[in-house]
């Protein structure tokens, strides 16, 4: 019996309906990570496109510490090739808290017309989102539901990006940046906030377990801006760079220099 093929060269067969596909995505992989990669994710990332005909480079997979994770744009586009006949959402009211930003949705999804549905609940406040999507956490929640309940009836046992607690600033991003994004990247225009950057911010912050409040008000002073967005998006990857310098090198000491941008308790009067 043929077990597939052997090495990175042989990506399929001309049987293989996402041969083409799966040369795209080792052809990606290969020239973003090099010989780093290690053969446990390149197989994981065959058997995810053999299965589910993801796309890297459509932004519906992307790999973070060493594992791959589902987009929502990825799930979606995946409903829509298994022809899912609805999907069903709906706030959980009794778990509910508007005015603390706290919300649990339930999500169903009924991938055949007889289907009774797969439930998936997302919850969202903001301990568990990212600084930078503060205010959506309903929408976060939303998002959450409904990707736990794909996964759920398509039976992918991958986790999806946007249900990593405080990632999940980064939804849905790119493999790669697009074309606008680029173009304001090479006039000098960009505010910033691309994918790409706001990708690797978030991975710092989590890998050092830094306090993303802090890090925001500590961009904002090395940049030399008002506000983050006002900054250009060469200010905002020389930061990122720093950051992770920084952190790689003396983490303790850029805690320290973070804990100077905490913003001072409130007396209490009496």
């Amino acid at each position: 019996m043929d077990n597939g093929p052997k090495n990175w060269n042989e990506p399929g067969t001309q049987q293989d309906p996402n041969a083409r596909l799966l040369r795209a995505n080792i052809r990606y992989v290969k020239q973003t990570f090099g010989d780093a990669i290690s053969p446990r994710v390149v197989g994981q990332l065959k058997s995810l496109t053999k299965n589910f005909s993801f796309s890297i480079s459509a932004g519906e997979l992307q790999i973070l510490n060493g594992s791959w994770y589902a987009t929502h744009s990825g799930l979606l586009a995946l409903a829509r090739r298994k022809r899912c006949r609805g999907i069903h959402v709906e706030a959980v009211e009794s778990l509910c808290d508007s005015s603390s930003g706290r919300y649990v949705l339930k999500a169903t999804v009924y991938p055949s017309k007889n289907s009774s549905g797969f439930v998936g609940y997302g919850d969202a406040d903001p301990t568990n989102v990212s600084a930078l999507v503060r205010g959506a956490e309903m929408r976060i929640a939303e998002t959450r539901a409904v990707n736990r309940a794909l996964r759920k009836a398509y039976g992918i046992g991958i986790c999806s990006v946007e249900e990593i607690g405080a990632y999940s600033a980064a939804v849905s991003s790119p493999a790669e940046p697009s074309k606008a994004s680029t173009q304001n990247r090479n006039n000098g225009n960009g505010n910033g906030s691309g994918h790409e950057v706001r990708d690797r911010l978030c991975q710092i912050i989590r890998h050092h377990k830094l306090d993303a409040e802090q890090v925001k008000a500590y961009a904002v002073d090395y940049c030399g801006t008002e506000k983050l967005k006002d900054a250009s998006r060469e200010q905002v990857e020389k930061f990122v760079q720093h950051l992770a310098d920084s952190a790689q090198k003396d983490r303790s000491a850029l805690v320290c220099h973070l804990n100077s941008y905490a913003r001072p308790q409130q007396e209490v009067v009496v």
